[in-house]
């Protein structure tokens, strides 16, 4: 009697579409990675406040790294099956076609903040549709960006006739449809928390219709993939897509940060601290977003866009001499300063900031600056400005009523130690550091394997995610950051009239 065949091995593609790279990796049903493929592509600063990229290349980059990765992983393990795509991409983008579905305008980021002004005036005429979308009313996302548009150039708004943004780009090249997840959609400030459609009050705003938009549908839809993406990316006819959620929402679920009280805390080129919910509860102070994950799942908190962007800066502006390795020479050098920097403050808003004051006219400075200060404390107090920002944003949701128990951290930043203790100093709690830093791709491929029944919840994400490490915070320092907290938060308030002068002043600045 011959023995039974070995059971086929499952395997999923989470497909992260970020902001400057995609990376699409194949994980087994346990969590495992498999195998992978990554695709860079640019980010083009054509004009001052714009943020733009080529929609062609970040939708042919998509497809090599998915064809690419779905070919090492049957190298990797020959005889496995691809099940499915989970799809992760950023949030906050807007571009516009054509009736013949041909681009009219870039892709246009959440870092773009041209639409400075116009964000700045919803605030203060229809404040109430941050409580109905959760989304802020900020430069980065869409509905600011729809009345530039409609403002400042209304030839290109006239002749759109669909605005869509990375996500539905990235499924209808695989699947020849035009939908939309809500989590997409609930970031985009045109979208109702309640009913789960376009709001018709902040499309009235925008100046839109809803047969402009793409369709909503649950994160966890299953498409099928099209004949021609299947010939492009080597896949079978039907294979399942599963259209996903944001980077932001598949982060906490990629990290296994799901449960009551679990944050996770993410230092890239830019930031956020989000918390997992089973509610869209909106802050009413207006200090945090709501997006969405799943039916049963929101994700709330805040995102900064000043991160990993500030250390390079430093490294630019004021070490030019440390060549290439200058990022590591510029740690060590912080880490012989004491916490706090001797009194030097950095408020990090370089790329201007989001949460949790979500105003689009802020700047950088440093304050409190003396003789005394020299670049390791310039160097530190960056840093610490970085760290400072989340603890506001974790301040934030303890104010709205949420508990935060613990922390899992993730993104480049976690290569230096010294920078980990600062975050787990100026958080006041430990930050837990998972073992694998897939992230989002793995929260994509998670939703995907929960949607087509190869696991039973995505609740199994906490008991997939191995930590590598904790870090505990040092008591005398973060007593000075907690001191020096409600200072820090009164940067951005009191040099708000500076900072619109200068802007007036140098707008190009």
């Amino acid at each position: 009697m011959s023995p039974d065949p070995s059971p086929v091995l499952d395997v999923v593609l989470g497909v992260d579409v970020g902001t400057t790279a995609v990376k699409t990796t194949g994980f087994a049903t346990d969590g495992r990675a498999i195998a992978g493929a990554q695709r860079a592509y640019g980010l083009e600063h054509p004009h001052p406040g714009h943020a733009v990229q080529d929609p062609a290349a970040v939708v042919g980059a998509t497809m090599e790294a998915i064809r690419e990765a779905a070919a090492a992983v049957l190298r990797a393990e020959p005889g496995a099956r691809i099940a499915g795509i989970g799809v992760s991409t950023a949030q906050h983008g807007l571009l516009g076609l054509d009736a013949e579905d041909r681009p009219l305008t870039p892709l246009i980021t959440w870092a773009d903040t041209r639409a400075t002004e116009q964000a700045e005036r919803l605030r203060a005429e229809h404040p109430e549709l941050h409580d109905r979308t959760g989304t802020p009313l900020h430069p980065m996302s869409p509905l600011p960006k729809l009345v530039w548009f409609r403002e400042e150039d209304p030839a290109t708004f006239a002749a759109v006739r669909r605005w869509v943004g990375r996500k539905e780009l990235v499924l209808h090249r695989l699947t020849d449809e035009w939908v939309v997840d809500h989590s997409i959609a609930s970031g985009t400030g045109l979208f109702s928390l309640a009913a789960l459609d376009w709001d018709p009050e902040a499309l009235a705003v925008a100046g839109i219709t809803p047969d402009r938009l793409a369709r909503p549908v649950p994160t966890t839809a299953a498409l099928a993939l099209s004949a021609a993406a299947a010939r492009e990316t080597g896949l079978r006819v039907g294979t399942p897509v599963v259209v996903g959620a944001g980077d932001g929402p598949l982060a906490n679920l990629g990290v296994g940060a799901v449960r009551p009280g679990v944050a996770a805390c993410s230092i890239g080129t830019s930031g956020a601290l989000r918390l997992t919910v089973e509610h869209p509860v909106v802050d009413p102070h207006r200090r945090l977003f709501a997006y969405a994950l799943d039916a049963d799942r929101w994700v709330t908190g805040g995102a900064i866009n000043n991160g990993g962007v500030v250390l390079a800066w430093v490294g630019e502006a004021l070490a030019p001499d440390l060549g290439p390795h200058a990022e590591e020479e510029l740690l060590a050098l912080a880490a012989t300063v004491p916490a706090g920097s001797d009194g030097l403050l950095m408020l990090p808003h370089l790329l201007s900031e989001r949460a949790p004051t979500w105003t689009g006219t802020s700047r950088g400075a440093y304050v409190g600056l003396t003789r005394a200060h020299g670049r390791g404390h310039l160097v530190r107090a960056a840093i610490e400005g970085v760290c400072l920002q989340l603890a506001l944003v974790l301040a934030s949701l303890r104010d709205a009523g949420h508990e935060v128990h613990e922390i899992r951290a993730t993104g480049g930043f976690a290569r230096s130690p010294f920078w980990r203790q600062v975050l787990a100093d100026a958080l006041g709690m430990p930050v837990a550091f998972p073992a694998s830093h897939e992230g989002s791709g793995f929260g994509a491929a998670l939703l995907a394997m929960e949607a087509l029944g190869l696991v039973a919840s995505i609740d199994t994400a906490a008991d997939l995610v191995a930590i590598a490490e904790t870090v505990e915070p040092d008591p005398g320092a973060a007593a000075h950051y907690a001191a020096l907290l409600p200072v820090f938060a009164t940067l951005v308030d009191a040099l708000q009239p500076a900072f619109r002068e200068l802007r007036r002043i140098a707008p190009r600045g």
